[in-house]
């Protein structure tokens, strides 16, 4: 079993090799640019690790794991734009559109998003792609519920803008590994689990979120219930979860 270094270093040699299409021609840059932000590339790992737990390898699973992180790019390429969350940095560097401006940060969030779906059609199964089509449509209304400030529930909130893609992590590699729908309720509701917790530990980084409604320490004690809840889901897949136990412990003690 890989660490979860080690499917970061592959998902980060594949993505520096990906051809993209041709007919980009020089908006592959700004494309490249967007992918090579330096992120944990936490999500691709995760449908690394999981797809190697349930029996598949690497090979197979990297057109899935590397769409996606294109998808997640897509939306921080996107939320980064003036008309939505305005920001000039990601990731201690300009944004897309503080780089290239905003009419080119838009036609490469476009292209993110098509190469990713170019990617998950690469498999026999239409199951990839269409979980990513179900998560990157739930992370899209998460974002509307978001800008337009019509929610009043913000784990439902979160649900859509954060937990859809953690899920579409493990699906996407449940179905490259060829596990049975009877058999994936566990985890899925893992992925739920980890979806949550990343918002969450993300909410107390930011004082934001969970911390705003609830507290500093009580959204603590909820991350630790949900490390909790994560690893009971674990314990009912009947393989090897040693490494996804470890990118939960990880994701828990994050510090940035």
């Amino acid at each position: 079993m890989r660490t979860p270094d080690e499917h970061r270093a592959l998902v980060d040699g594949y993505l520096d090799e990906l051809a993209l299409t041709p007919e980009l021609g020089a908006l592959a840059e700004p494309v490249r640019y967007a992918l090579e932000g330096g992120g944990k590339r936490i999500r691709p790992v995760l449908c690394l690790a999981a797809g190697e737990a349930a029996g598949s390898d690497a090979e197979q699973l990297l057109p899935a794991a590397a769409a996606v992180e294109l998808v997640h790019t897509f939306s921080l390429v996107h939320d980064d734009l003036p008309a939505l969350d305005d920001d000039a940095l990601r990731r201690g560097r300009p944004s897309a559109h503080a780089r290239f401006g905003e009419g080119i940060a838009i036609l490469a969030g476009d292209a993110l998003l098509a190469e990713a779906f170019r990617l998950a059609l690469s498999y026999a199964t239409p199951g990839v792609a269409r979980e990513l089509t179900q998560a990157t449509l739930a992370m899209i209304g998460g974002q509307y519920l978001d800008v337009t400030g019509s929610h009043d529930d913000v784990a439902a909130l979160h649900r859509l803008k954060t937990g859809a893609l953690f899920g579409a992590s493990i699906g996407c590699a449940l179905w490259v590994a060829e596990v049975p729908e009877r058999d994936q309720r566990p985890w899925r509701e893992f992925a739920d689990e980890v979806g949550l917790l990343f918002q969450i530990v993300d909410d107390i980084l930011d004082d934001d979120g969970y911390v705003l409604s609830l507290g500093r320490e009580s959204a603590r004690g909820l991350a630790d219930e949900t490390v909790e809840r994560a690893h009971a889901r674990l314990g009912e897949i009947d393989a090897d979860t040693s490494v996804l136990a470890e990118i939960v412990a990880a994701l828990a003690a994050r510090t940035s």
